[in-house]
């Protein structure tokens, strides 16, 4: 289908597009790599009379330390926070995840904060982002704000981010020589998690001192894992203790039913996929 028509604008600074945004008002979109609002777009799912590209701000992209932070501009794109380095030494549950974003194509366009804005919750990067305690750092005409993750989301395809606002960076803390891995399942055809989990562990003299697990679309935002976090930590990282934490995967959280399954079966997928990404995590 053909999109309904629209003005285009492209700002080069940030300052531009929050300008743009204002004066829009409610009725502009921002048009980062567009593999989530191009689709809606044609569909007529959303008929909005601005789109404000960023594509063509500096400032919004590369991977790069600040202190105890790394800090990700919302530009880049999945492909290159998958490959960077730094990511790799201090997220690597972020850089693990981000590997089984939808297909090649779509990691080499879209782009890392246009996946926290849209607030997907089978979006394979927000419980990561969730379990690592990403900030987000937001833009807009009274200054820039820092949003916690666990904030952040608030509901279905809903993040805090006002009408005038734009996400410009996530900072998050660095987990150098945690041990992670993040498992999900899906349709063959479709890479939109049923459900998947992502686990951060720090792991010393062989107890688990720290556990960060953080569940995908297990509720209309991403979720903590918290009794699998309790019965961790303190523990020492074996077979027995990691198989009875995942059995808790599912605690506190309110799946939806769907064609793809219905509560209770996202539940034992919960418990199914936290224990496989607790082995692998802890065998590396």
């Amino acid at each position: 289908m053909i999109p309904a028509a629209f003005d285009y604008v492209r700002p080069s600074t940030v300052d531009e597009a929050i300008q743009a945004l204002a004066e829009a008002g409610d009725d502009a979109k921002v048009l980062a790599g567009g593999q989530s609002l191009l689709p809606v777009l044609k569909m007529r799912l959303a008929a909005p009379t601005v789109v404000v590209d960023i594509g063509r701000i500096p400032e919004l992209r590369g991977v790069r330390e600040e202190g105890e932070d790394l800090v990700i501009g919302a530009m880049t794109t999945h492909y290159e926070v998958a490959r960077d380095h730094l990511v790799a030494e201090h997220a690597s549950l972020l850089a693990r995840a981000t590997e089984t974003v939808a297909d090649p194509q779509v990691r080499h366009r879209g782009t890392f904060g246009g996946a926290l804005a849209h607030a997907d919750p089978a979006g394979d990067l927000l419980a990561p982002a969730l379990a690592l305690g990403a900030v987000m750092v937001v833009a807009g005409p009274s200054g820039r704000r820092e949003v916690p993750a666990a904030e952040f989301f608030v509901d279905y395809f809903t993040s805090a981010l006002a009408a005038d606002e734009v996400l410009v960076a996530v900072r998050i803390p660095k987990h150098t020589g945690w041990l992670s891995h993040y498992e999900k399942f899906n349709r063959v055809a479709q890479a939109w998690s049923i459900v998947a989990v992502g686990v951060s562990l720090s792991v010393s003299g062989g107890t688990i001192a720290d556990a960060r697990v953080g569940l995908t679309n297990m509720a209309s935002v991403p979720v903590r894992a918290a009794g699998v976090e309790q019965a961790l930590i303190g523990q020492p990282a074996g077979a027995d203790v990691l198989r009875a934490a995942a059995e808790r995967a599912a605690e506190d959280t309110s799946p939806i039913a769907d064609g793809n399954g219905d509560a209770a079966y996202r539940g034992q997928l919960a418990r199914v996929l936290t224990g496989r990404a607790l082995t692998l995590a802890v065998g590396g």
